[in-house]
């Protein structure tokens, strides 16, 4: 099958200028015309596929070229395509390359052989572009999931060590993860931030919470009971390990996903009123996923029965999280808690 003709859109309000340039180019491209810039990103909105690459007359009614220019850098879309603009002798073509267009090509007059050139060679190089961050996506896509089961086995790792962990990853993913949907739908105060951090990377980041263990001894770790002083500072060490185990992962700064395993693994044990640990951060010092996997990670401690206490019941997990309302936890994030306790309650039943 023959491969289709990439796609040129010509704008120019001259007519005679239109047609000619169509006349050199239908050949070996798909014309697509129109005659001022208010046409044109109608032609845009329209076109499927979009053109590898648009002429563009400077000087023209209702909006002119410099302005569709500028309303073109300003979509992630069409600011892909390279333009090209059409010149007069009185246009100043290295303001118009300054600006950011490929190329230019002189009106005055039209060379048949220059515009193919220019245009074949403006499309040779979009191609080359565009394969390039195929490439990258694909290299990055992969790079990604590798981290994630990078990731998942540190996570599987824990589960094996600490016979607690299993279901309680998948539960305070789960807490987490329904906690970001209420305070996105109901647009409380971090709905915004919330998209920003992107909810689904938030919940995976969360199977990382406890991942520091790994540096916590059995004797400590599995101990059949309540924790002495010395052995409790030693198991609170699992946060700042958690933190540098991530660290050695990769980039916090160049990963969201590290980052946010980062900034729960250090801060999901601090408190709203600065009296958590390790670093003793108070109110919004605490990183947002922090706060949000304190709480989810709270409540499982409650109402699910550990090798040193029974479970708590689930009104009396509630009761304990609005005496914390404002000391230990974000009154915003327990307050959401509350409001959607019945579906914490169902997913603690349902992943026993």
């Amino acid at each position: 099958m023959p491969e289709k003709k990439p796609t040129v859109l010509v704008v120019d309000d001259k007519e005679e200028i239109v047609m000619i340039l169509e006349e050199i180019l239908k050949k070996d491209y798909n014309i697509i015309t129109a005659y001022n810039g208010k046409q044109a990103l109608d032609k845009l909105r329209k076109a499927e596929p979009l053109p590898m690459i648009m002429l563009l007359d400077v000087m023209m009614p209702c909006m002119d070229g410099r302005q569709l220019f500028e309303i073109l850098r300003m979509d992630k879309t069409y600011k892909r395509i390279p333009v090209v603009f059409i010149t007069a002798e009185n246009d100043t073509e290295n303001e118009l390359l300054a600006a950011g267009a490929v190329d230019f090509i002189n009106k005055t007059p039209l060379k048949p052989e220059i515009v193919k050139l220019r245009v074949n060679n403006q499309i040779k190089l979009k191609k080359y572009s565009d394969s390039l961050e195929e490439m990258v996506e694909e290299k990055t896509a992969e790079a990604t999931k590798t981290l994630e089961n990078a990731l998942q086995g540190l996570a599987n790792v824990i589960e094996h060590r600490d016979l607690e962990s299993g279901e309680h990853v998948k539960r305070t993913q789960l807490f987490v993860k329904t906690l970001v949907d209420h305070l996105i739908e109901s647009e409380s105060i971090y709905a915004e931030e919330l998209k920003k951090l992107q909810p689904d990377i938030i919940m995976k980041s969360m199977a990382l919470h406890d991942v520091g263990k790994i540096a916590i001894p059995d004797r400590i770790l599995l101990k059949p009971g309540k924790l002495d002083p010395d052995e409790y500072e030693i198991m609170k060490t699992h946060t700042t390990r958690g933190k540098e185990i991530i660290g050695e992962l990769g980039d916090v700064n160049t990963s969201l996903y590290l980052r946010h395993c980062e900034d729960i693994c250090i801060g999901h044990h601090e408190r709203w009123d600065g009296q958590g640990y390790p670093n003793k951060l108070m109110g919004d010092d605490i990183p947002l996923t922090a706060r949000l996997a304190s709480l989810a990670d709270v409540y499982d401690a409650l109402v699910c029965a550990r090798v040193y206490k029974a479970a708590f019941s689930y009104e009396k997990a509630i009761e304990i999280i609005l005496e914390g309302h404002g000391t230990q936890f974000d009154p915003v994030v327990a307050d959401a808690v509350i409001e959607i306790q019945e579906r914490f309650k169902e997913i603690s039943q349902e992943y026993q």
